[in-house]
C-alpha cells in the first residue's frame, strides 16, 4: 500500500493530501495560508509549504511527491539561485500594457493576435509570464540585469524540494509551460525567440516534462522531520492548477470543468491543440498527455465574498438570500468586474448593477444577482470552448464557490447542461497526489482514481437569465475602461 503526496500552492493557501496510490483513500492531509498581495516572497509559499507538509504528518512515508501550483506568475532567480524580487501573481495586473505592446509588435489588427495564437496557443495577457518579463525589463532593468532563470511557482518548489541542486535542474511540465506564453502545446518546445522578444534576451528556463517522469527526488534535508527509512522519495513533473483539478475530478471526454475559486476557469480535455486568436480559449496543455483549452475569469469566488459582505451575511445566508429570488431576480443584473477581467480582456473594468428598482431593491435579490452574474460570466467561457470544438455533455463543478448551494442549483438554470458535483474536495491537490501515484505506480495512464458521492443537478435552463446578462455586458463594456 505505497502512499503518495499532492500539493496545492495556490494563490491563497498551500495545501497538502497524503493518499493510498492504489484506491485513493485520503490517509491525512494539512493546510496552511500565503499572504495577501498579488506579489509575493516565494519563501512565504516554502514556508507554507513545510508548515503544511507538518499538519499533514510528514512525508517520511511515501514513495513519491508532486506539486501543483497557481499558474503563470513570475520567479526569477539570481545565478546564485537567490530570488531577485518578489514573484508577481497570475492577478497582477501591471503588465497589462506589456501584453498589448508584445500583441501590437507582432502584427497590427487580428495579424498579432494571430501570430501569437499560431505560436503559442494562446494570446497574452497580463497573467501569462511573458507579460510580466517584458514589464519587468522595462521598468526594473536592474532586477532584469540580474535575472539568471525564470520559472513558475510549481517548479520554484518541486527545486526546492529536491534541495535547490543549481539551476539547470530547475523542471516544469507541459501544462505549466503552457502558461508562460514562450512554450508551445503544438510542437512542444520552447519558443525562446518569443522570450528574448520580451525579455531582450534569454535567461535559463525549466526542463519541461512529460506527466509521468520525474523531476528529482526529496532531498532529505529540505524539509523539518523524520527522513525517509528506506528508498527515495520521488519528485513528480507536476502541474499547473487547472490541469491538476481536471486530473483530480476524473474529468474525460465530453467533460468540461466548470472551477470556482479565486479565479474561474473552464477547461475541457481535448485530444487536439487549440489556437484561438481572439485570446478568449487559451490552448493550454493538460496533465495527462493531452490538451487543455481553457477561459479564465478574474472573477468569481470573491464576488460571493464581496456580495456577502455588503449585504453583512456569512456565505450561507448568502445562498438561502439568493434561493428566496426567483431565477432572473426579477431582472436584476449584476456584471462581476470587480477586480478588473481577463475574459473579456479589460484589466481596468469595474463591476456594475442592472436593473435596479424598488422591487429589486432587496438583499435577496441582490444575493441572485450576484450568482447569478458569476455563473453568467463563466458560461460565456462555456460558449467560446464550445465554438472552439469542445463537445459539453455535463459540467463537473469544483472550487471553494462549489460548495453554495445556491451556486449548484442555479449552475445548471444557467449553463443549459447537467451539473455533476463532487463531494468537497482539494481537487488540484488530488490530482497532484494522482500524478504522483502515476509515477509510483507506472502505467501509460494515471491510475483510475475518481471521487465518490458526486451528486447530479438538472434543471430546465432558463434563457432568459442569460439574454439579460449578455444585455447588461454589452452596455457595460460600451462604458470607457477607467485606469486604475
Amino acid at each position: 500500500m505505497p502512499l503518495v503526496a499532492g500539493v496545492d500552492s495556490s494563490t491563497q493557501s498551500c495545501k497538502v493530501v497524503v493518499r493510498d496510490a492504489e484506491t485513493s483513500a485520503l490517509v491525512r492531509q494539512g493546510r496552511a495560508s500565503h499572504p495577501d498581495g498579488t506579489e509575493v516572497d516565494p519563501s512565504a509559499w516554502w514556508s507554507a509549504l513545510a508548515a503544511a507538509v507538518d499538519a499533514a504528518g510528514g512525508l517520511a512515508d511515501v514513495a513519491a511527491v508532486s506539486v501543483a501550483g497557481q499558474q503563470h506568475g513570475m520567479v526569477c532567480l539570481d545565478e546564485a539561485g537567490q530570488v531577485v524580487r518578489p514573484a508577481l501573481l497570475w492577478n497582477d495586473t501591471r503588465s497589462a500594457g506589456a501584453a498589448t505592446e508584445l500583441i501590437e509588435e507582432a502584427g497590427t489588427g487580428p495579424a498579432g493576435r494571430r501570430f501569437w495564437a499560431d505560436a503559442v496557443g494562446s494570446v497574452p495577457v497580463a497573467s501569462f509570464t511573458v507579460t510580466k518579463l517584458r514589464w519587468l525589463a522595462r521598468n526594473e532593468p536592474a532586477n532584469a540585469d540580474r535575472v539568471a532563470a525564470v520559472c513558475l511557482p510549481h517548479d520554484w518548489l518541486t527545486w526546492r524540494l529536491a534541495g535547490a541542486p543549481g539551476l539547470t535542474a530547475l523542471r516544469t511540465d507541459r501544462s505549466d509551460a503552457s502558461g508562460t506564453g514562450y512554450w508551445s502545446p503544438a510542437t512542444g518546445e520552447y519558443r525562446l525567440d518569443l522570450l528574448e522578444r520580451a525579455f531582450g534576451r534569454r535567461p535559463q528556463v525549466p526542463v519541461v516534462l512529460g506527466p509521468a517522469e520525474v523531476a528529482g527526488v526529496l532531498d532529505s534535508t529540505a524539509l523539518a522531520g523524520p527522513a525517509r527509512s528506506s528508498g527515495e522519495i520521488l519528485l513528480g513533473a507536476g502541474a499547473g492548477d487547472n490541469a491538476a483539478a481536471g486530473l483530480g475530478a476524473g474529468a474525460g471526454p465530453g467533460d468540461v470543468v466548470v472551477s470556482i475559486g479565486t479565479s474561474g476557469t473552464v477547461f475541457s480535455v481535448a485530444s487536439a491543440p487549440t489556437a484561438d486568436p481572439s485570446g478568449t480559449v487559451a490552448g493550454f496543455a493538460d496533465a495527462s498527455g493531452r490538451f487543455l483549452p481553457l477561459v479564465c475569469t478574474l472573477n468569481a469566488a470573491r464576488v460571493l465574498d464581496a456580495a456577502a459582505a455588503l449585504l453583512q451575511v456569512e456565505l450561507d445566508q448568502l445562498s438561502d438570500l439568493a434561493l428566496s429570488a426567483p431565477a432572473g431576480a426579477d431582472g436584476l443584473v449584476m456584471v462581476p468586474y470587480l477586480e478588473g477581467e481577463r475574459t473579456p480582456n479589460r484589466p481596468h473594468a469595474t463591476g456594475s448593477v442592472h436593473g435596479l428598482t424598488l422591487r429589486t431593491s432587496t438583499p435577496a435579490h441582490l444575493a441572485r444577482a450576484a450568482v447569478e452574474g458569476m455563473l453568467c460570466a463563466l458560461a460565456d467561457g462555456l460558449d467560446a470552448l464550445a465554438a472552439q470544438g469542445a463537445a459539453v455533455r455535463r459540467v463537473i463543478l469544483v472550487g471553494g464557490g462549489a460548495r453554495s448551494a445556491a451556486v449548484r442549483r442555479v449552475a445548471a438554470q444557467v449553463f443549459g447542461c447537467p451539473v455533476v458535483v463532487p463531494p468537497p474536495g482539494e481537487y488540484v491537490a488530488d490530482g497532484a497526489a494522482r500524478q504522483a501515484a502515476w509515477l509510483a505506480l507506472g502505467g501509460s495512464e494515471p491510475p483510475p482514481w475518481s471521487p465518490a458521492g458526486t451528486e447530479e443537478y438538472a434543471a430546465e435552463p432558463v434563457p432568459a437569465i442569460r439574454e439579460r446578462y449578455a444585455e447588461a455586458r454589452e452596455r457595460h463594456l460600451d462604458r470607457p475602461a477607467t485606469q486604475g
